[in-house]
C-alpha cells in the first residue's frame, strides 16, 4: 500500500517535529556529492560547531559529472575546492573524498566497506545523510547515487560495530566502532526531527554560494538570490510542525 493510499502517512507528515538530540559531540556526514549537505542541512552544521561540536564531512564522489559544460577531469577537482571552501563556512575543517564515480554510485559491500571505514576512521556518535527513498515526497524522483549512499550509510552504521562484517578494516587498523547512537537523514519527505535553522542560516547561504559554478550552471537567477530564497524558503516551510521556527529537518533512526 503506497502512502498515498494510507491514511496514517498523513498523521505521520503532520506531526510536530522534535528536537533533535543534543547529547552528542562529533558527528560524521557522509553524502554523495559536493553540495548535497549545503542543499540539505549546513544551517544546522553551522549551529553544531558554533556549540563546540566536531562535524567532519565525507563525500563518495567529487560530483565530477555534474556540470554538463566542463569535463569530469577539470570538474571533479573545481567541486573538490568548492566543497572544502564551502564546509569551512559552517566550521567544518575536515572534508574526506571517497573517490566513487559521480553518477552511478553502487549500492553494494565495497560502499558500505567505504562508509564504514570512514565510521570507524571517526568513530562519530552521529551520523548524517541525504535522502535515500526513492521520491522527496510527491513526484519528484531522487537520484540513484543518493539512494545508494543513504542506503549504505543506513547499513554501514552497524556494519562499523560488528568485527566480523569487513574483518579486513581491523587488519587496517581501522578497529570495530559502535557508538553511533543515531543515523539523521536531511532532506528526507518523512521528518520526525528538526533543528532551528535561525543562527546558522546566513552562513548556509555563503556555504551553498562557495557552489558558485555549479549553481551558474544549473540556474540563470542571481547566484546570492537563489541560495538565500532556496535555503529560508526551505526552512520556512518547516516552521508550522516546529513552532514556528524556521527549520532544518531530519528523519532521525534511533540505534
Amino acid at each position: 500500500m503506497s502512502d498515498q493510499d494510507n491514511p496514517s502517512a498523513d498523521r505521520r507528515e503532520a506531526a510536530p517535529l522534535r528536537p533533535m538530540p543534543e547529547d552528542w559531540r562529533k558527528a560524521l556526514a557522509v553524502v554523495a556529492h559536493p553540495d548535497d549537505l549545503e542543499y540539505g542541512c549546513s544551517a544546522a552544521v553551522a549551529g553544531w560547531t558554533d556549540a563546540g561540536r566536531e562535524v567532519v564531512y565525507v563525500l563518495a564522489t567529487r560530483g565530477e559529472a555534474g556540470i554538463d559544460g566542463l569535463a569530469p577531469a577539470v570538474c571533479g577537482p573545481l567541486r573538490e575546492r568548492e566543497q572544502r571552501a564551502s564546509a569551512a563556512v559552517v566550521g567544518v575543517g575536515e572534508v574526506e573524498f571517497l573517490g566513487h564515480e559521480d553518477g552511478v554510485v553502487a549500492y553494494g559491500t565495497g560502499l558500505r566497506r567505504d562508509v564504514a571505514a570512514a565510521i570507524r576512521r571517526h568513530r562519530p556518535e552521529l551520523v548524517i545523510t541525504l535522502n535515500h527513498r526513492d521520491t522527496w515526497g510527491g513526484a519528484t524522483w531522487n537520484t540513484p547515487d543518493h539512494v545508494a549512499v543513504g542506503r549504505a550509510v543506513l547499513d554501514a552504521a552497524a556494519d562499523a560495530g560488528n568485527r566480523w562484517i569487513f574483518p579486513e578494516l581491523a587488519e587496517r587498523g581501522l578497529e570495530p566502532w559502535d557508538g553511533v547512537r543515531w543515523v539523521a537523514v536531511a532532506g528526507s519527505p518523512r521528518p520526525t526531527h528538526a533543528v532551528d535553522a535561525r543562527p546558522g542560516l546566513e552562513r548556509a547561504v555563503r556555504s551553498l554560494l562557495e557552489h558558485r559554478t555549479y549553481i551558474e550552471a544549473l540556474t540563470g537567477e542571481e547566484p546570492e538570490a537563489y541560495c538565500r530564497n532556496l535555503l529560508t524558503g526551505g526552512a520556512g516551510a518547516a516552521a508550522g510542525r516546529f513552532g514556528g521556527v524556521p527549520a532544518v529537518t531530519f528523519e532521525l533512526f534511533p540505534r
